[in-house]
């Protein structure tokens, strides 16, 4: 397997809560993940019979599909008036597998050419195939606001405000999210994981943990809505969305 620099694995796990108290109704859910990391101007090669595991494509994430996605990420910072003068992007993200691939979300760690952190890039997918970036400037702890602005959950409303926080991606890995409607906290997601070198033992191991990983992510989502939905928790009605575009 040729690696790309800094490639590696992540297993851990997701957690969404609503926290009792809000406006839809106290609950959690709980599942194990592994997720990629990778440098976006090096990334991992795999061998043909490990190749269905794992497929990184521009398709799959922001931007002009005919484009890479570090062209991408790129052209939608210069839009913001960030230019990384060709620092190191890094992204974690689920690949795509045996031709699936669902991110609730992809982040991207965003450098500049000193090696320091400029900017991170929340992209964020809901179950209706659509998208948006938040381009974040984070503070102390890897902290950062964000007004919210895209359709993602139909038992939560296009407003507020999320709260994140974003650890470098070190031996562990730690991204937390809540999002503020009314001055209450109504949702709340966080994402932990372990750090494993990407190998040809490690990779078949999470696949075979985890099989068809990323349907999965998506079949549960959709369960926990409809457990939601016969609680009879209010649905909100979703909007036209606007595709995102930028010119780079």
């Amino acid at each position: 397997m040729s690696q790309g620099a800094g490639a590696a694995l992540y297993e851990g796990q997701v957690m969404h809560t609503r926290p009792r108290g809000s406006e839809a109704a106290p609950y959690l859910f709980r599942y194990g993940v592994y997720m990629w990391l990778v440098d976006l101007d090096r990334l991992p090669r795999l061998p043909a019979l490990l190749a269905p595991l794992g497929r990184i494509r521009g398709r799959d994430h922001l931007g002009d599909p005919a484009r890479t996605i570090r062209e991408n990420v790129d052209a939608l910072l210069a839009g913001h008036g960030i230019d990384l003068a060709g620092g190191r992007v890094l992204m974690l993200a689920n690949a795509r597998a045996f031709g699936h691939v669902f991110n609730p979300l992809s982040v991207f760690w965003c450098h500049d050419a000193g090696g320091e952190l400029r900017c991170i890039v929340a992209e964020v997918h809901n179950t209706y195939g659509e998208r948006h970036c938040y381009v974040l400037e984070p503070g102390d702890r890897g902290r950062a606001e964000a007004d919210k602005e895209f359709y993602v959950s139909p038992f939560l409303s296009v407003d507020g405000s999320y709260r994140m926080a974003f650890s470098a991606p070190g031996e562990r890995l730690s991204v937390q999210m809540e999002l503020i409607q009314g001055g209450r906290r109504v949702f709340q997601a966080s994402l932990t994981g372990h750090r494993r070198d990407l190998t040809t033992a490690s990779l078949l191991r999470m696949a075979g943990r985890y099989p068809l990983m990323t349907a999965r992510v998506s079949a549960l989502i959709r369960y926990h809505g409809v457990k939601l939905w016969l609680r009879r928790v209010p649905r909100v009605p979703r909007p036209a969305h606007i595709p995102q575009r930028w010119v780079g």
